[in-house]
């Protein structure tokens, strides 16, 4: 019975297990050959995968290259953009540099334009003053004078009622008897009154006779008198633009700076277009300023150097014109031989003016009077003018030379070996000396001729040229002075010293030193400025 039951079971559990066998088996197979076929594909996907792989690394690095051309050409892009930035940027700033120092120069030409107003308001201002003070005592003076006139009105109002009432009292006269009296008493007055109205109208009506009869005959001699030059006391310089007148003042006013101390000529330049004008009451200065200043604008290029170029070559033109101008004077007098020298110095009487007659021309009108009228009374024509011309000789140096123009006239003769009625004539001009011969005489009467007829002189202007020569002797009276200028129509005065002789801390000190002598012996209106300048310069040429 168990086996029975058993045997199947066994059977059962054989079949079970063979088949579980069969199964594994056949599973086994089957997955090999899926893991085969797995393998397969792998390996397939694999060998796409590297293919791809490889693909992909190609296109990356083209995608790599083409990433470096481009970055290439970016920074090249970039280099140049910053080149082209950098090179705007340079531009620019030397634009706005351009424009800076054109505002610059503009402000600095406001500035000076604004100083030379401040000091021209200045001067009207004090004079202004000057005018108030004076009406001011003129007044005070009237009311004095008034009060004192109200009080002897009423003084003789006293009187005569006094005098009325003692005629009442000792003469026990009536009223009209009285009344007769005093108008009597008036009368005898009023007769001496009028004998002494007449006597001064006939010696007014005789002064205005004489007058009458100078002019006459002064008008008279006008008629053989050569015309003379009023002295000028600026020279105007016409510009070919505006611009040029930044250029000439250069950067923060240099250029004018350095044209001033050259020349010793004051430079204006305003709102006037298109000219410049230069102030000097030395005409030698002045025209060597204006020649310098025409050179200058001609040539365009303005600087100190160029400046001290220019000047020193207008100084050498003005130079040679002064030869040809005492040789011109010679050639129109006829006068054939004469020391070089004294003919240069002769020369310089072109530009020297007495109270505002050219000298030169004044000493060739006296030397033509002095000749007619020696040849009229049969005496050395040629002498006469000779001695004419010569006479004020002494004036193209008196600024340069202590002493007179008379002394320095006949230093001047004897030096250069002219005759003793030459030298007699120029020391005897002036009543100085006795007049030794008759051509002396007509020497004195010619000049008297020249300078007396209307119009030929202005004495306030040789005044005015004394003071400023007074002002330049005075500043280069102290050691170390080197030059010295009166400018600003004598409102100031430049001194240039020596910077080896006289140090920063002495200019001080001379500035005011000079202030004092200026104040202690000169009378002048306003005020006087001094200016010291201490430049020291220094060359070194490289070859």
């Amino acid at each position: 019975m168990i086996n029975n039951i058993l045997i199947p079971a066994v059977a059962a559990i054989v079949s079970l297990l063979v088949g579980v066998g069969i199964g594994y088996v056949y599973r086994k197979s089957s997955w090999e050959k899926k893991a085969s076929n797995a393998q397969k594909d792998a390996d397939h996907i694999l060998a796409d995968a590297q293919a791809q792989l490889a693909a992909a690394k190609a296109e990356v690095s083209a995608q790599q290259q083409a990433a470096e051309a481009i970055k290439q050409g970016a920074e090249n892009t970039k280099k140049e953009k910053i080149l082209e930035a950098q090179e705007e940027i340079h531009n620019y700033k030397q634009t706005v540099e351009a424009n800076l120092s054109q505002k610059r120069d503009e402000i600095s030409r406001q500035a000076n334009l604004l100083q030379q107003r401040e000091d021209t308001l200045e001067h009207k201002k004090s004079l202004l003053a000057d005018a108030e003070n004076e009406l001011s005592l003129k007044a005070d003076q009237l009311k004095r004078q008034q009060a004192s006139l109200d009080e002897k009105i009423n003084e003789a109002d006293d009187l005569i009622d006094q005098r009325k009432q003692k005629l009442f009292e000792v003469a026990e006269l009536t009223k009209e008897q009285a009344k007769k009296l005093v108008l009597d008493n008036l009368a005898d007055e009023l007769v001496k009154e009028r004998a002494e109205l007449i006597r001064n109208s006939n010696e007014e009506m005789q002064a205005k006779a004489d007058h009458f009869a100078h002019k006459i005959l002064v008008d008279a001699i006008q008629s053989s008198a050569a015309d003379t030059v009023a002295e000028t006391t600026v020279s105007v310089v016409d510009l070919p633009n505006e611009e040029m007148k930044g250029r000439i003042i250069g950067r923060e006013g240099r250029n004018i700076r350095s044209f001033e101390a050259l020349t010793g000529v004051d430079l204006i330049i305003d709102d006037t277009p298109k000219v410049v004008t230069l102030s000097g009451f030395d005409p030698i200065r002045r025209e060597i300023a204006r020649r310098a200043m025409e050179r200058l604008i001609k040539d365009g290029r303005i600087h100190p150097a160029r400046i001290e170029e220019m000047v020193d070559k207008a100084r050498k033109e003005v130079n040679d014109d002064i030869y040809e101008a005492g040789e011109s004077a010679l050639m129109d007098l006829g006068i054939h031989r004469m020391n070089p020298e004294l003919v240069k110095t002769l020369g310089r009487l072109k530009y020297r003016t007495s109270y505002g007659q050219n000298v030169l021309a004044h000493s060739i009108e006296v030397g033509k009077l002095a000749g007619t009228m020696a040849a009229e009374l049969g005496l050395d024509e040629k002498l006469a003018v000779r001695a004419g011309l010569l006479h004020d000789i002494g004036k193209a140096i008196d600024h340069d030379i202590e002493g007179s123009h008379v002394e320095i006239g006949v230093e001047l003769a004897r030096k250069y070996h002219e005759s003793e009625t030459v030298i007699n004539a120029i020391a005897s001009h002036h009543g100085d000396v006795p007049k030794l011969t008759f051509i002396a005489d007509l020497v004195v009467a010619a000049d008297t001729i020249s300078s007396a007829r209307p119009g030929a002189r202005s004495e306030s202007l040789e005044n005015y040229i004394r003071r400023l020569t007074e002002l330049e002797r005075i500043a280069m009276s102290y050691p170390g002075v080197e030059q010295a200028y009166a400018i600003q129509a004598g409102r100031e005065v430049r001194v240039m010293v020596e910077p080896s002789k006289i140090s920063d801390e002495r200019i001080t000190i001379l500035a005011h030193d000079i202030r004092n002598q200026v104040e202690k012996e000169l009378d002048y209106p306003g005020n006087i400025k001094i200016t010291v300048i201490r430049e020291k310069r220094v060359v070194a040429i490289a070859k």
